[in-house]
This record gives structure tokens, C-alpha cells and sequence, in this order.
């Protein structure tokens, strides 16, 4: 056992299996299956073996075609697919690795008209009502399940998850908010919890006893009418009886109004609720969310928090994160930032799922880093995220990388991001770039403003020097300040403020200033913020109270020249915690203006209906970016071929994660 985190590498025994270390790999749905690609689908899970995680959870695998989240997902229905599920399990069995399949019935929240359900009550993320199920249906429903754990035997999975919380098919069983039935499969609660105990122990049946069964369990729902604790502890205790040989925690309805594990969830944030199971049970328990460095989950261990923990984001990050850690080698494990931007904003909008931070998730057979054959001199203009991860993965393959910063350290934008209350993930960030460059044969230049006769000798010039805040034109602008002055230079800002402009910047540029410190770095508030209590004191762990903000700091009105809903292009899973977050804290806002003019009384617009003041001390300009491209159109003058990317290539917002995509397979072909 490495030296390194005792608890985490602690092997555990299931009686018929031991694992060699406490960490699972939690289900992710990456959209890989459905490519049909099968080697793809094998390349991404064998490295998560070769790094040493201790178990593996599939994306959610489909019993039937009702029960796919969406039409066309991936399961086990025919011995073809038998026969490419067992390409993946061969390819980690072969990388010493040991992987279950996730059963995933999604009921009601299956975005499709086959949807089905315990009643027909329509999700609020899913525009298709479901039919409700009869006697019948429902054992047929729970007869695939137990079906697909076979398959996935056959298949050569080490075990099966039985999806049972997040609000999906088994979840909508225990609760009256989506079980309205009066037969034997509704009404009291030893009623409600037939169908996922029964789901267990046929799955149990079907596979045998040498097979690993979790059951994820949702331990505490945050939706109105949830489970109470009593049930939630009834529910554990019948799952262990009906053979399950794991149960793994969830946390959370997907319609919950309460954030679970975005940047801005604290680390850890939901342990405690596992470790209210532990003792009530005898199986091992796995706690989750938010859970992203070795030294988070070795306390969370240590504490008597759960005997695992699960971690999913992290392995798109760094597919090595346990091997890195039992070397003692945890400073070099690129970091979850929990950002959303490149997994589950890809998965809820039909893409396939990657990593902001390592473009390579899944993409390991697209994106191959090899040695260089033939090294090269690289100069790479901006330290940057796109900057930086160019000049890391050229350094990495064996080309000589010279790094020119005009400023004074490497981050770039990200050392504004990492200022904003929830956003402390990108500290680590900038702090992982920071020792990779140091760990690289690097020549970092700060304090260096490239000219065009420093490049003249370069066999390659990257440019990567992002972007400038756009110029809004508004007359007396000289009067206001841009988020650049705020978050990067320290402005001072009066107790009114303005802000011009709601994208990305906008939103992050307000919660700065609403905030004079972060709930996510204290757990205790965060949970009052957004009222969560235990779910002893109110079912489903909703303070009946309801969330209890801290006061803003400032009065702020957000504006922008768009008449419809701020913060239109913000995350796709994220962008309703930024505006609920904002609610929260009253900031103002308005749309569909035109700038008339700002004067020391504040902002001037234009509704439509003459000129309108708001009243502001400060007026904040968050009008958008340029790109700052200067360089390298000086360069192309010159006749010289260069390599622009990131905001230098595209201003659109701030976007992090295509600037580092494009600088990893840019220097992949280098």
C-alpha cells in the first residue's frame, strides 16, 4: 500500500472481490456509446485503468428502448451489442482494471415519446408527459433491468449500478411528488419502495452471488416532498437485504433547484449526508460530489465519512489521478474545475462529452500524443490557458518551448476568474500551469512583450494573446471603469453600481461585486444560502424556510441592450445558479436598452420611451472582448506563417475551454 493517503489506498474487501483502492469512478455519460465506436469506447475506459482507479461506473446503459435517456441510447438489447460491450471490458481487464455497467431506466425524465413513468406526470426537463404505467408494465419494466445485469455479465462487467436516484425511473417510485398510485406499487411507503427493491433483488438472481450489485441510492432529493431521512434509512437497509453488495450515494433530483456539484458547490459539500448512513448499514457506502484531490478524499475517508468515494469529473481531467497519487505526485494531477462547460454542457446538448482542462476525454484515438520525430523551436506569445496548455503539450513531445507573458505571471484571464466567489477551483488551476511549466524543459520569458525580431529565428510561432475589453462607445464612458480595473486591478467600487453588459463576464463581474466573501469556501453558510438542512429535520432537505442569503454588498443592476433573459448564453447547466444566485443577492435587471450617455449621476439608457437614469456611484463596463491580434497580423505582414488561437483567433466571450482545445491539437501535429 503506498505511503501516500492510507485510507484511500486501502484495499476493500466484498467478499467475493477486493478492490485495491477506495476510489470509484462515477457514471458519466459521455455520448461515446452511441458513436458506435466501440475501440473509442474501450480506449477511454482502458485509461482510467492504467491509472489506477479501483472501480469503474459506465455511462447510464439503457434497459429498454423507453427507458433511454434519449431515443437511440446505448444499451444491452441484442448479442451484438453483448459482443461490443465485451470489446470494452476485455481492453480494461487487460489494463488491470475492474468496471460495472449502470442500469439507467430514465422514466419520466427520458426525453422522448416513449416515455414512462409510475404516474403520468410530466418532468419539468422533458417537454414529453410519460404514460403511466400498469401492474403489468411495471414488471416488465423491472424484469429488463434485471435482464440487462445478465447481459452485462455475459458481457464480462465485474458488476452492474442500479440507478435509483437523481430523480430517474426507480427514484419517482419513493416519492408522492411522483407517485400518485393507490395499487401495491403506491400509496404507503413500503409500497413506493417496492419497484427499486425488487429491481435489486431480481438483478441479485440474475447474476449470482459472485457479481459486485451498487445501488445508487438518493439519500437526501432536494425537491419539495421528498424523501424523509426514516424512509431513506428504511430504503438502505431493504436494498442490503435484497443483495446489494455497494450503495452509492445521490445527491439531488436533476430538477432540483439547488446546485450539486458545480465550481461553485463547495468541495465535499454533501459527505456529511453519507456519513449520517454509515452504521445504519453493513455494506460499504460511497459518498460523492464535489470530491477532487487526494487530500478531499482522504479526509472525507479518515473522518468515517464513507468506505469510498466517488469521483467522476476528476477522471476526465486526469485519466492517471490515482497512480499520480499513490507516487505522491498529486501537485501534477490536472485539476476538475467543475466548470460544466466541456462534460455535462455537452452531454444536455447531444455532444459528445470531453474536459475543459484535457480536451483529450474522450478523445484519446482523436487526439494522439506521440514523441516528436523531428523537434522543433516553438514560440508561444501569451500565458494564457490556450498558451499555456500549447506550450505544455509541445514541451511535452519533445519540442524546444520558449513562453512569452508581458505580464508578470502565467493565467491570464483565468487570474480574473479565479477572484469570483465560487470560482476558487481556478486558483488550483493557474497553480497546476504554474508547476507544469516549472516541471517542463520551459523557457518562460515574464515580463516580456514579444516583438516581431524576437520570433525571426522560431521554426513555429504561437500566437495566443487573447483579447481587450471591447470599446462601447457610450459617451462619458471615461467616467466608468471595465471589469478589467475591478477584478484584475482592484478598483474601487461605490455601493450603486451598473453594470453594462450580461454575458459571461457580466454575470461574473456582479457576483463579485454582491459578494465580500464566498459561501463555497464555507460550507455551513452555502447550505443556509441555499437552504439545505438535513434530511431529518424536513423531507428531501429542503429548509421549509427556504434559502437564506446573506445581504449583497452592493445594490447592482445589470444591463443589457438584449431584450430577452440575461444571461442567455451563460452554461447550459449551470446558467440558472448564476441567475438564481443573483436573485438571491436582488441585483436589478434590465434589458433591451440603448446607452445614452454615463455622467456622475450614473448610467443613461433608452427603453423606447425617452431617456431613463440608473442611478449608479459606479458604472462597471462589461461590454464584450476583442481580439488582440496585433502580433500576429504584424507577423503575417512579414510574410511569416503563425498559429493564432484562443481569444486571439475568436473573442467570443472568454471561452477557456476552445482556447485550450485548439492548443492541444495544434501541438499535437506540430
Amino acid at each position: 500500500m503506498p505511503d501516500f493517503y492510507p485510507h484511500l489506498f486501502r484495499p476493500l474487501d466484498l467478499g467475493h472481490a477486493t478492490l485495491p483502492n477506495r476510489v470509484l469512478m462515477g457514471s458519466m455519460h459521455t455520448g461515446l456509446e452511441e458513436t458506435g465506436d466501440w475501440g473509442r469506447v474501450a480506449a477511454f475506459y482502458a485509461a482510467r485503468a492504467r491509472g489506477g482507479v479501483g472501480l469503474m461506473v459506465t455511462g447510464g446503459m439503457a434497459p429498454n428502448r423507453e427507458g433511454g435517456v434519449l431515443p437511440g441510447a446505448a444499451g444491452l438489447f441484442t448479442p451484438e451489442d453483448v459482443a461490443s460491450h465485451r470489446t470494452v471490458t476485455d481492453a480494461v481487464h487487460a489494463d488491470g482494471g475492474r468496471i460495472a455497467m449502470q442500469i439507467l431506466h430514465a422514466g419520466r425524465y427520458a426525453y422522448s415519446p416513449e416515455a414512462v413513468a409510475p404516474s403520468a406526470i410530466k418532468s419539468p426537463i422533458s417537454p414529453f408527459p410519460p404514460r403511466e404505467l400498469d401492474d403489468a408494465g411495471i414488471e416488465r419494466q423491472l424484469d429488463d433491468i434485471a435482464t440487462a445485469a445478465a447481459r452485462a455479465r455475459e458481457a464480462g462487467y465485474d458488476g452492474v449500478e442500479v440507478m435509483g436516484s437523481e430523480g430517474y425511473f426507480l427514484n419517482q417510485f419513493l416519492v408522492t411528488h411522483t407517485n400518485r398510485r393507490t395499487d401495491r406499487w403506491g400509496g404507503r411507503y413500503e409500497n413506493r419502495m417496492r419497484a427499486p427493491v425488487e429491481a435489486v433483488t431480481r438483478v441479485r438472481e440474475k447474476v449470482g452471488d459472485d457479481f459486485i450489485v451498487i445501488y445508487r441510492l438518493s439519500m437526501i432529493d432536494l425537491i419539495p416532498d421528498g424523501s424523509s431521512w426514516e424512509e431513506v434509512v428504511m430504503l438502505a437497509k431493504a436494498v442490503e437485504a435484497a443483495g446489494a453488495s455497494i450503495i452509492n450515494t445521490g445527491i439531488g433530483w436533476h430538477e432540483a433547484r439547488v446546485p450539486t456539484i458545480a465550481t461553485s458547490v463547495p468541495r465535499a459539500a454533501f459527505a456529511w449526508v453519507t456519513r449520517k448512513m454509515m452504521g445504519e448499514v453493513s455494506i460499504p457506502l460511497v459518498t460523492s460530489n464535489r470530491i477532487n484531490t487526494p487530500e478531499v478524499a482522504e479526509e472525507v475517508l479518515a473522518t468515517g465519512c464513507a468506505d469510498m468515494v466517488s469521483m467522476a469529473r476528476p477522471f476526465l481531467a486526469d485519466a492517471d489521478f490515482v497512480a499520480k497519487a499513490a507516487r505522491g505526485e498529486a501537485g501534477r494531477i490536472a485539476p476538475c474545475i467543475a466548470c460544466n462547460q466541456a462534460c455535462l454542457d455537452h452531454t444536455f446538448s447531444m455532444k459528445i462529452s470531453s474536459c475543459l482542462v484535457n480536451p483529450r476525454a474522450c478523445h484519446e484515438t482523436k487526439i494522439v500524443l506521440e514523441p516528436a520525430e523531428a523537434p522543433k523551436s516553438v514560440a508561444v506569445v501569451g500565458a494564457g490557458p490556450g498558451g499555456l496548455m500549447a506550450a505544455i503539450t509541445a514541451a511535452g513531445r519533445g519540442h524546444d518551448v520558449t513562453l512569452f507573458e508581458r505580464d508578470g505571471a502565467v493565467g491570464g484571464q483565468l487570474n480574473m476568474a479565479k477572484v469570483i466567489p465560487g470560482k476558487e477551483e481556478f486558483r488550483g488551476y493557474v497553480e497546476w500551469f504554474e508547476r507544469m511549466v516549472e516541471a517542463l524543459p520551459i523557457d518562460l520569458r515574464l515580463g516580456a512583450e514579444a516583438r516581431v525580431e524576437d520570433l525571426e529565428e522560431f521554426d513555429e510561432v504561437i500566437v495566443a494573446t487573447g483579447v481587450v475589453p471591447r470599446d462601447p462607445g457610450i459617451p462619458g464612458q471615461e467616467g466608468a471603469v471595465t471589469y478589467v480595473d475591478v477584478l484584475r486591478h482592484g478598483a474601487a467600487v461605490g455601493p450603486r453600481a451598473a453594470v453594462v453588459g450580461a454575458g459571461g463576464v457580466g454575470f461574473d463581474t456582479t457576483d463579485y461585486l454582491v459578494t465580500d466573501h464566498s459561501p463555497t469556501v464555507d460550507l455551513r453558510e452555502w447550505l443556509e444560502e441555499w437552504g439545505v438542512v438535513p434530511p431529518d429535520e424536513a423531507r428531501g432537505g429542503l429548509d421549509p424556510e427556504g434559502p437564506r442569503p446573506e445581504p449583497a454588498t452592493r445594490a447592482v443592476t445589470l444591463v443589457q441592450r438584449k431584450a430577452g433573459k440575461h444571461g442567455r448564453g451563460l452554461g447550459k447547466t449551470t446558467g440558472w445558479i448564476h441567475r438564481a444566485a443573483l436573485a438571491m443577492k436582488e441585483v436589478r435587471m434590465v434589458g433591451g436598452v440603448s446607452y445614452e450617455r454615463i455622467d456622475d449621476r450614473g448610467l443613461w439608457v433608452d427603453r423606447g420611451e425617452g431617456p431613463e437614469l440608473i442611478e449608479a456611484d459606479t458604472v462597471v463596463l462589461c461590454a464584450g472582448q476583442e481580439s488582440e491580434r496585433s502580433l500576429a497580423d504584424a507577423l503575417e505582414a512579414k510574410g511569416r506563417r503563425v498559429h493564432v488561437i484562443g481569444g486571439a483567433a475568436e473573442a467570443a466571450e472568454l471561452d477557456a475551454k476552445r482556447a485550450i482545445d485548439q492548443a492541444v491539437r495544434l501541438a499535437a501535429t506540430l
